[in-house]
């Protein structure tokens, strides 16, 4: 897809289903964010802001209902107050950054995001709202965790995105060493253990760590559930989640299990993996197929398009008025392509007359994707709106595309891509972390930083 559409692609599934995780486990936590500590005090000192001990309690009531629901042991107060206020700075940290570079959430946005996780969990917003409510937790306190979490995300992809390239030659090479997995409908459900290494040139950082991640093993072997030592243990984003990294297809695996994991039985923990960011473990939680055909016939349709938004127009009584304007001067004869050019605020698509090109589904935003599906060839469709303002389309024809090369390749890219991410994400991360001015107000934590910084060995946590 080109350039001018790309403010109307609808969000990374891979980022959506990320939020939805996020809010079912906010779900599970019960009352915790509704509930308030009688006296509060400031725990930590991030850069210019501060965390609160109500902002900790609150996130360990979260994780320890979530990890609990999923029938994750617990580990002990003090190891799960040290992760819970770790990963707090971390957030803080990113949404600081966020807020220097001018980044929001618009309404529209969020109130859009809202709706998909409501449908992914099969509810109509009236009833998702109803759900929180059952669950202590307001519709506004959902929206403002979905809203933080969504700028971490963008944070992230403009950061870390930044640095990751992948070429034409990587996506013939990946596809090429991946023909014979091609057609594996296999997906695997993944869980991940890190001990991060900051320095693989330090021999003793690196026999330090190594010795641990044995010693993790062997708890694991003993017993002692994956996702408990992971959240006890693992130096990996997804630590709190018991190590859960979700749904991977066979041909979409990190390369550094890519060959460990098919073979691996549901349950069973992999042997010691090296990479450049330390040493890892992985389990497969679970593994299922999936329908794949041998070709994908997609239905495409050739529309143009005039956007009027309603911050270009003035208000949104002025963009509406603009827009059924525009609607019934087309009716009366005048040109679709010249008014394009004049009034649509898509300045891509309306230096071409408002042409979007061949569009396939899933490539819009629903109300647009909706209009689009409706409407009959040559016919101008009324206004309607989107979260990005009012608009009118024409499908100007429609085809049938054998879109299976193409989606192999774009497959082919967003694995490789998120290979890289996942790696630069982890180095990221650490950089941001000793940048910035950290001071820890609650003297048990200070002490335990101090003697982890000290070197002295890690406490062993309950099974």
């Amino acid at each position: 897809m080109n350039s001018m559409t790309e403010v109307f692609m609808t969000r990374n599934r891979h980022f959506l289903a990320s939020l939805i995780l996020g809010l079912v486990a906010v779900l599970g936590a019960g009352t915790a964010l509704a509930e308030r500590q009688p006296l509060d005090r400031v725990i930590a000192i991030v850069n210019d802001g501060v965390i609160l001990q109500s902002e900790l309690e609150n996130r360990i009531k979260t994780v320890t209902s979530r990890l609990r629901g999923q029938g994750t042991g617990v580990p002990p107060r003090d190891v799960l107050e040290e992760r819970v206020l770790d990963q707090l700075i971390q957030d803080a940290i990113q949404l600081q950054m966020a807020d220097r570079a001018g980044m929001r959430i618009s309404d529209n946005e969020l109130n859009d995001t809202m709706r998909n996780i409501a449908s992914r969990n099969n509810m109509t917003l009236d009833e998702f709202e109803a759900q929180l409510n059952r669950e202590g937790l307001s519709y506004q306190q959902a929206r403002e965790q979905i809203r933080r979490e969504m700028l971490i995300s963008r944070v992230q992809q403009r950061q870390v995105g930044s640095r990751v390239r992948v070429t034409q030659r990587e996506i013939d090479n990946f596809n090429a060493s991946r023909a014979d997995q091609a057609q594996s409908s296999t997906e695997y459900k993944l869980a991940h253990i890190l001990v991060a290494v900051d320095d693989t040139n330090d021999e003793a950082e690196m026999a330090e760590a190594r010795e641990k991640i044995e010693r993790l093993r062997q708890r694991i072997e003993s017993g002692t559930g994956f996702q408990q030592v992971a959240v006890a243990e693992s130096d990996g984003t997804n630590a709190l989640e018991g190590g859960i990294l979700g749904w991977r297809q066979e041909g979409q695996l990190p390369s550094l299990v890519s060959d460990v994991v098919p073979s691996l039985p549901v349950g069973e923990t992999s042997s010691v993996l090296e990479s450049g960011s330390g040493f890892h473990l992985v389990q497969v939680v679970d593994k299922r197929g999936g329908d794949q055909s041998q070709s994908r016939m997609v239905e495409q349709h050739q529309v143009r398009h005039i956007l009027i938004r309603p911050q270009e127009a003035g208000s949104p009584q002025e963009a509406r008025a603009t827009i059924e304007d525009l609607y019934q001067r087309i009716g009366n004869g005048a040109s679709f392509a010249t008014l394009a050019r004049e009034y649509s605020d898509d300045k891509v698509s309306g230096n071409e007359g408002g042409r979007l090109g061949w569009v396939s589904p899933g490539e819009m935003v629903p109300a647009f994707e909706e209009q689009m599906m409706q409407a009959p060839v040559g016919v101008v469709t009324e206004p309607f709106r989107s979260r990005f303002g009012w608009h009118i389309l024409e499908v100007r024809d429609e085809r049938e595309k054998d879109m299976t090369r193409q989606i192999q390749t774009n497959k082919a890219r967003q694995a490789l891509y998120q290979r890289k991410f996942d790696s630069e994400l982890q180095t990221w991360l650490r950089e941001i972390r000793a940048e910035a001015f950290i001071e820890i107000k609650s003297d048990k934590l200070a002490d335990d930083r101090k003697q982890d910084d000290s070197g002295a060995p890690d406490g062993e946590d309950a099974a």
